[in-house]
């Protein structure tokens, strides 16, 4: 018997799609460390996953600003000190700006906040050349909208894991 239904090869796929989601592993080979940045799941130490969780990936500025504020300051002394643990680790510290502006202006501030944190890091001790700085301006927005929040989101320094 012949199934020549237009939806038939959909629903056969569908279901086999949902038979080998429903085989798949739940055990992650995970361990759980319960000192200090509990690390959970299959995060590999010293990636962009591990800085996530551990220390933060992003601070944030106000609006036209390259200061850090005090909440980028604390990210930054826990990314110094998670770079101690992992001194063959590099960064790429990226400036992103949100969608006000010309392009060069915002290119430029973007590289005036990359280089603060750049700046924050070395004063904290980590060796200047493991910090690249590049600026994304307006280009690379993290949130997308043309909201304060959205804005707030992509005022930004971002760590990148090399």
């Amino acid at each position: 018997m012949r199934f020549t239904h237009p939806g038939f090869k959909v629903v056969v796929l569908a279901a086999a799609l949902l038979s080998v989601a429903a085989c798949k592993s739940s055990d992650t080979g995970a361990t759980d460390t319960t000192s200090g940045g509990a690390v959970t799941g299959s995060i590999v130490p010293g990636s962009q996953e591990d800085l996530a969780v551990s220390a933060g990936d992003s601070v944030f500025f106000d609006l036209d600003r390259y200061s850090l504020k005090p909440e980028g300051q604390s990210t930054l002394q826990a990314q110094a000190a998670w770079l101690a643990k992992y001194p063959s680790v590099t960064l790429t510290i990226e400036g992103h700006c949100d969608e006000r502006g010309t392009r060069e202006y915002n290119l430029a501030l973007g590289e005036r906040r990359a280089s603060a944190v750049r700046a924050y890091l070395i004063s904290l001790g980590v060796d200047a050349n493991r910090l690249q700085v590049i600026s994304y301006g307006k280009d690379r927005p993290f949130a997308v909208g043309s909201d304060e929040t959205a804005w707030a989101q992509n005022r930004r320094g971002f760590s990148r894991v090399n």
